[in-house]
């Protein structure tokens, strides 16, 4: 027993304390710079800077991206920061201000998803050494629309049924006696009770009416303004028609799995004796529940300016359970 406590312990300790040193490195300043993983850009001479988007020049709404640093040592080495740039600067060393996108402590920006916030701007990021007042790097970002969007109002998957209880198992005969001269039969053997049914799934949940609208703004690079509401939520969309894409949801939800039966018991065992015992009926099975009836898809209603038209290919509309989508062209004016 205490073999097996101290293997156990072993094992603990083996996986506990190299999750403690990875935390206790990657969190200990100090400590990553006098191993060499990280330095101190105040006791770095340095002579310029850099700032880019490794993922490339353009962010689109409701993305993130991150920013890379790099440094040059007047010997000629370069120095990066830390995260995207798997390098040795340090995040907290520099300070970063920002207009329309926001940057986080480990140098990523996110630019907000509502397309209204960022239309017709330009996103900007300056990077500034506090140890080294003369560097500064400074970088635009250009806002893309050619990005694939999903607005989904489908209804929600119905619960589970709960699974059975297994039948409890019957007991066993008493033992009887083979003494020839003194025999005696065995006791027969409990009878196994029975599992009981598992539950119904319950009922997918019903998506609601949804209204779109959608115009044209025209110009050497056409976009499209795109708003969606259902159940008083509205959310507003800008669509590049070269490579961008709405797909708006409005299915029913799928109803839940119904629980497992549950197991009957078994007999018990008939007793050894002279006859033995008769061993005990088992237990029936519980019967398995029935999924649950999937729930009805939303109406989705498209009004289009006629200027649009074109475009409708941009939309991918799925009313899954539901009626066929309906579409209205009329004038629609800019939705923002």
């Amino acid at each position: 027993m205490r073999r097996f406590a101290s293997l156990t312990s072993f094992r603990i300790a083996g996986a506990v304390i190299p999750a403690f040193c990875l935390i206790f490195l990657t969190s200990c300043a100090p400590l990553q710079v006098h191993l060499g993983m990280k330095v101190y850009l105040d006791r770095t001479p340095v002579n310029s800077i850099q700032v880019s988007l490794p993922k490339g020049p353009g962010i689109a709404p409701g993305q993130k991206s991150p920013l890379v640093v790099t440094f040059s040592e007047p010997g000629g080495k370069i120095l990066t920061t830390e995260g995207a740039g798997q390098g040795k600067v340090m995040w907290s060393d520099l300070q970063v201000t920002s207009t329309v996108v926001t940057v986080n402590k480990k140098g990523v920006i996110s630019l907000p998803r509502d397309p209204r916030a960022s239309d017709g701007k330009v996103p900007h990021v300056t990077v500034t050494v506090p140890s080294h007042p003369d560097l500064r790097a400074d970088i635009d970002i250009a806002v893309r629309y050619d990005e694939k969007y999903v607005a989904n109002f489908s209804g929600s998957r119905g619960s589970d049924g709960m699974n059975g209880t297994d039948g409890i198992d019957g007991t066993s005969g008493m033992s009887g006696s083979m003494d020839p001269n003194n025999p005696s039969p065995g006791g027969s053997g409990g009878d196994g009770t029975d599992g009981s049914n598992g539950q119904d799934g319950s009922h997918g949940g019903d998506a609601p009416a949804v209204q779109v609208r959608m115009t044209l703004r025209s110009g050497t690079h056409p976009l499209l303004q795109v708003s969606v509401s259902a159940q008083g939520h509205q959310k507003f969309y800008l669509i590049d028609p070269q490579g961008g894409l709405l797909t708006v949801k409005a299915d029913g939800g799928d109803g839940g799995s119904g629980g497992r039966g549950g197991r009957g018991g078994r007999g018990g065992s008939g007793g050894i004796g002279s006859p033995n015992g008769s061993d005990g009926r088992p237990g029936s099975d519980g019967r398995n529940g029935w999924d649950g009836s999937h729930g009805s898809g939303g109406l989705i209603t498209v009004t289009y300016d006629p200027q649009a038209k074109p475009y409708l290919n941009a939309l991918h509309l799925s009313s899954q359970y539901g009626p066929a989508p309906v579409f209205r062209e009329q004038t629609v004016a800019a939705l923002w």
